[in-house]
């Protein structure tokens, strides 16, 4: 959400913002409906005190026996008091214009974002690790885990396309790699560890910027609830409409939960594997932070989420998005993407996002500076710590040997009970 007096005192820049996005200015379209906002405040506000003046003169008039002015006034009060309702209206109906405006246009990127169209104008930042000389043709993850548990056949028989079983060792490595996550991200990089909902109401979607533009994309019960897309929505949310301490931040949360895309808006995009499922596993990174601070931070998460991918010796590179790749509410993102030797190209596995105060405005999430009595919004940040499924994916390729078998990282041995390989 955009602060509405920013591009009041300068809708030349909140322009130029949006330009860099690749979109149409707006700043002249949200000021006209500012203006007809202002004016039925306005209209309301004269309104209002017109009545209780014209109330106070009523006594007087009766008082002092002008009983023509005390029926002239009283027939004003009662046209008054008709004509409020509509007035009132008139007034939520442009304020709710103008939220719905605001809130359909994406964060603005920050300075240092690069200009460019799509991901390719991304900008790779470094690269750690080398991708691996098999000595064989690698094969990709689906045909790799066929003979060692990972079933889409079944999936597809009792859910349909985009979902997969995954059957002993093959789900007890899926299960060990969101425990290991989890471990260092809590143990080392500081994040509290949550088991949130994962059904969520409208006000927790739209708080992180899923509705209403990504409805389509989302999974939505019959009560009215969604099903969470990211533990963003609910671990972001945990702050929703709270005053905090500067003290306090940054707060970092962490969950490993199962997310749901319906994935409307990606057909014909990796039908095939766990790339892109509608059921998957992730552990989510977030972090509420001080606005002075969010550059610093951000920074910490990515560095939490490289670890992960360091540590299970898998070749990643860092990418810097560029603003016509950044999604929804990020000001500025990080992707790490990890080498699949089995497509022989680099893909996303963890995006990580500084939202600025963009989710914070529309969830009213504040925090307090002692000895100040005004409030300020926080910066929120999000990314994956990581996407499992698609880490197993990188296991999976990174780790195949020429007789099917796939070596089990040495990280993640205490995790599968000493087991050093997966065999047909």
């Amino acid at each position: 959400m955009h602060d509405i007096r920013a591009i009041r005192d300068d809708p030349a820049a909140f322009d130029a913002a949006l330009a860099r996005r690749g979109l149409a200015p707006a700043a002249d379209a949200l000021l006209a409906l500012d203006e007809r906002r202002r004016g039925a405040v306005a209209d309301a506000q004269a309104a209002q005190t017109r009545r209780n003046e014209a109330s106070r003169l009523i006594g007087q008039a009766k008082a002092s026996g002008d009983h023509a002015a005390a029926e002239a006034l009283m027939a004003e009060v009662s046209a008054l008091k008709e004509r409020l309702p509509e007035i009132e209206a008139d007034t939520r109906a442009a304020e709710t214009a103008l939220d719905e405006a605001l809130a359909a246009i994406p964060n603005l990127p920050a300075a240092d974002v690069p200009q460019g169209a799509d991901e390719n104008d991304n900008a790779v930042e470094k690269q750690v690790g080398e991708p691996r000389d098999f000595g064989f043709p690698a094969r990709e993850h689906f045909d790799v885990g066929a003979p060692l548990g990972l079933d889409f056949e079944g999936a597809a028989a009792m859910s349909g396309a985009r979902f997969a079983v995954l059957r002993g060792a093959m789900a007890r490595l899926q299960r060990a790699l969101g425990q290991f996550m989890l471990d260092v991200q809590t143990g080392e990089h500081g994040f509290t560890e949550v088991a949130p909902p994962l059904l969520v109401r409208d006000e927790a979607m739209f708080g992180t910027g899923q509705l209403p533009k990504f409805a389509e994309d989302l999974f939505h019960t019959t009560d009215g609830r969604w099903l969470i897309p990211t533990a963003e929505v609910s671990l972001t949310n945990l702050v929703r409409e709270q005053i905090l301490d500067e003290a306090a931040l940054p707060l970092r949360f962490t969950a490993l939960t199962p997310c749901f895309r319906s994935e409307a808006g990606a057909a014909g995009r990796d039908t095939r594997g766990l790339i892109r499922q509608h059921q998957f596993d992730k552990v989510e990174l977030v972090a509420i932070a001080h606005p002075d601070r969010s550059d610093m931070v951000h920074e910490e998460m990515t560095r939490a989420a490289e670890t992960i991918l360091e540590r299970l010796e898998l070749p990643y590179r860092r990418m810097l998005l560029c603003t016509g790749d950044m999604g929804f509410s990020a000001r500025k993102t990080f992707d790490l993407e990890v080498w699949l030797p089995g497509q022989q190209r680099w893909r996303e596995i963890s995006s990580i996002s500084n939202c600025g105060d963009f989710q914070a405005r529309r969830m009213a999430a504040r925090f307090r500076t002692p000895n100040e009595k005004a409030t300020r919004f926080v910066h929120t940040l999000n990314g994956s710590g990581l996407a499992v499924g698609r880490t197993l994916v990188a296991v999976l390729e990174n780790y195949q040997q020429a007789d099917g078998s796939v070596r089990v990282p040495e990280v993640l041995r205490p995790y599968m009970g000493g087991l050093e390989a997966l065999r047909p």
